[in-house]
């Protein structure tokens, strides 16, 4: 195997209130993807649960057990690494917004608790996920045998200094399954996207859900898969749909050689722990 070549897929679908329905879906867009020859998938964020304040906990009450299960299975039995989107996971008295990543054999590989909430007052949208959630406190960058890579969710991607973080613990793909909506992702969406790609000269997936027309959180879609130059590799509408780009990991060595920003760090003046 060439670890530097394979196949991702982003898989963009639609939450549905029922949470059957959301599972039938996903797991046949992973099987279809899988044939498809992809060798990585990414799923959105909350995909399993409706991304509203009054879905969370009711969701999280049945726990996330169930759906790791599945995500372990999916990954198994496609033999695909898994990046599972997010779910409410519980913990205690507690509840985060977490990534679960499998590996081909269905073990777990890393999890990533949403570090930072998305507690903002927008025009026309007043949201606190700390009202049900409670932050990560980890920097996650795992090893997979397709290069070491790095997750983070949502809101995670406007604070740089943890995505710096990621590439210099040496993620060469970073995966960050979202939920933009109507107001932040027609102005922020691919501007903050391409940024945090062409900043760290790596590869760069965001793994929205499809739209819900007439839901009271309206996702913005528009997934995006791209190389370290912020090149779009792949790109979605607001529908339901699969994305497919074939990565090349030499490329990130193409662009850092061409833009050697990594070695005119200046330390002295600034620097971002590894």
């Amino acid at each position: 195997m060439n670890r530097k070549k394979f196949s991702l897929g982003v898989c963009q679908l639609r939450t549905e209130l029922e949470y059957e329905a959301t599972m039938e879906k996903a797991a046949e867009m992973i099987s279809f993807a899988a044939k498809s020859g992809a060798k990585v998938l990414v799923l959105p964020e909350m995909f399993s649960c409706p991304y509203a304040r009054e879905y969370f906990h009711a969701f999280a009450s049945r726990g996330h057990e169930e759906t790791c299960r599945r995500l372990s299975s999916w990954a198994r039995e496609n033999r695909v690494l898994l990046i599972g989107g997010s779910v409410p996971e519980v913990e205690g008295d507690r509840i985060y917004n977490t990534c679960f990543v499998y590996g081909a054999d269905g073990e777990l590989l890393a999890r990533h608790r949403k570090v930072h909430l998305f507690d903002v007052d927008l025009p026309g949208m007043r949201f606190h996920e700390s009202h049900t959630f409670t932050p990560g406190s980890e920097i996650t960058v795992f090893d997979t045998p397709y290069g070491k890579m790095g997750v983070a969710i949502c809101f995670d991607v406007r604070f740089p200094e943890l995505f710096r973080a990621m590439a210099r613990r040496g993620a060469e793909l970073i995966c960050l399954p979202a939920q933009f909506n109507m107001t932040t992702g027609p102005a922020h969406w691919e501007t903050t996207m391409r940024t945090r790609a062409i900043d760290n000269e790596l590869f760069f997936v965001a793994a929205a859900a499809a739209r819900h027309e007439g839901f009271s959180y309206e996702c913005w879609g528009h997934s995006l898969i791209l190389d370290p130059y912020g090149t779009k590799l792949a790109e979605a509408d607001e529908t339901e749909q699969l994305l497919l780009a074939e990565l090349d990991l030499n490329r990130i060595d193409e662009v850092r050689a061409q833009l050697p920003t990594f070695l005119h760090l200046r330390e002295d003046v600034y620097a971002v722990t590894n």
